[in-house]
């Protein structure tokens, strides 16, 4: 990979190992909060990060819908395939409305995902969807979801710092060192969802 390098579904900022995959603008009117910040990002000082700024800006269909990924969010898929990201990060946005119904306790029962976790300015925090987190990545793969709250400059201020700094990150173990410092709760959390979703017992290594 060259210093930089333009596919037709995705741009590679910065060259080398690790390799990183962040996809904004996933579905509806996202796009508006969330494109921006993948537009203006920076190359990590190693290894290289791949952005897909805009996916889709049609109708909105989830990315727990089955379909999404093999319809309007196939470019990721293709992306994910090409790369072979050790990192993976979706950065999406929320109406605050919606804010009670993301991270209630209950919403693996109720959707079959776990509930975000909730960090400074309302940015939420979780994994992504099964299907291709199953699918397309190892046990041992990074992969996240940023959730970055409509309307709210410090949220997206915010979340765009986390953002910046994620492109920094190098292995799943300082992400988790990181996180374990400033949001203990939330990464003992994201931790155990992780071992839950992968029906690892407390002696397994703790990835998400």
């Amino acid at each position: 990979m060259t210093k930089t390098e333009i596919n037709m579904s995705y741009r590679i900022l910065g060259e080398g190992k690790p390799v990183r995959l962040f996809v904004a603008g996933l579905h509806g009117e996202e796009w508006k909060d969330t494109s921006d910040i993948l537009e203006n990002i920076e190359a990590p000082q190693k290894g290289s990060l791949a952005v897909i700024p805009l996916v889709d800006k049609g109708n909105y269909v989830s990315t727990l819908d089955g379909s999404y990924f093999t319809g309007i969010g196939i470019s990721i898929i293709k992306a994910v395939e090409e790369l072979r990201p050790d990192i993976y990060i979706e950065i999406h946005s929320y109406s605050v409305e919606n804010l009670t119904k993301l991270t209630e306790p209950d919403r693996l029962d109720l959707v079959g995902v776990p509930a975000f976790s909730r960090l400074d300015h309302d940015v939420l925090l979780g994994s992504v969807a099964p299907y291709i987190r199953r699918k397309y990545f190892p046990q041992d793969a990074l992969c996240l979801t940023f959730e970055i709250q409509k309307g709210n400059a410090l949220s997206k201020q915010y979340a765009t710092r986390i953002i910046n700094r994620m492109k920094e990150f190098t292995s799943r173990d300082e992400f988790l060192m990181c996180m374990l410092k400033r949001y203990p709760k939330q990464a003992r959390k994201a931790i155990e969802d992780y071992k839950n979703f992968y029906g690892l017992s407390d002696n397994d290594t703790p990835i998400l």
